[in-house]
């Protein structure tokens, strides 16, 4: 039997095993408990300068200046770092309600508000029926259990590594190393999947990287190509226990 490539996948979030809802949804929810209410050319150009401005989840926010350069920066080591930055950077969007940035905040946090990829289960299972451990690792200063829970994905997770509890941001080689002591594995038996350059920071620790380009929510996301980096045998990526993947 050949030794198959990697002991471990460790997935980024956001974005690489599911992706936040569409921006005028997220708008829609935080608006309405607070009685507003906007057409649809409002939503659109509102939407528009909150992307600019940054909305958790992404993209990242343009133009920052000053302090909010390093509260961005350091904003996922802690709840309160979190919530000041992205309040902070949502203000700049020219609100209609002072009220909304904290609610457009909180309507980010959700299980509901976000969205696995049609691919991510399946992979997932995959995975998890061939051996493999897989992991969570994510710059984020909140607890993705329950979101995790909600989507019925945490049966496959082995170890959840999140940057607030263990101090430290991808790149970071601290984050991958802690992952990997979770798993039980070494770095260069593992490989990291993720879509951005924070997660290919792994390679600082010999871990190779795999990074994925953009997907709407719900759409197939290309996580099918990990199976194969897995060594993940053919009659398993097709069906076994994981069933059909989506194409």
């Amino acid at each position: 039997m050949s030794l198959r490539p990697i002991d471990a996948v460790l997935f980024d979030f956001s974005g690489t095993l599911l992706a936040v809802e569409p921006p005028a949804d997220w708008l829609r929810r935080a608006a309405g408990p607070l009685g507003l209410a906007f057409t649809d050319a409002e939503s659109s150009a509102l939407v528009e300068r909150l992307l600019w401005a940054g909305r958790p989840g992404g993209p990242a926010p343009s133009d920052l200046t000053g302090a909010l350069i390093e509260a961005y920066a350091s904003r996922d080591l802690s709840v309160e770092q979190h919530r000041d930055a992205y309040t902070a950077l949502m203000a700049r969007a020219d609100l209609p309600d002072p009220r909304l940035a904290s609610a457009l905040y909180d309507a980010m946090f959700p299980p509901e508000a976000w969205v696995p990829y049609a691919d991510t289960e399946p992979v997932l299972s995959a995975l998890a029926s061939h051996g493999v451990k897989i992991a969570v690792v994510s710059n984020i200063a909140h607890d993705l259990r329950p979101t995790f829970d909600h989507h019925g994905l945490t049966r496959f997770v082995d170890a959840f590594v999140f940057s607030y509890e263990v101090d430290a941001m991808k790149p970071s080689p601290k984050i991958f190393r802690v992952a990997c002591e979770e798993l039980g594995v070494e770095p260069e038996r593992a490989l990291m999947v993720g879509d951005t350059t924070a997660d290919a920071g792994a390679v600082e620790v010999e871990m190779p990287a795999l990074v994925l380009p953009a997907s709407p929510p719900g759409a197939v996301h290309g996580l099918a190509a990990v199976l194969a980096l897995a060594g993940v045998p053919p009659e398993v990526r097709i069906g076994g226990g994981a069933g059909p993947l989506p194409g």
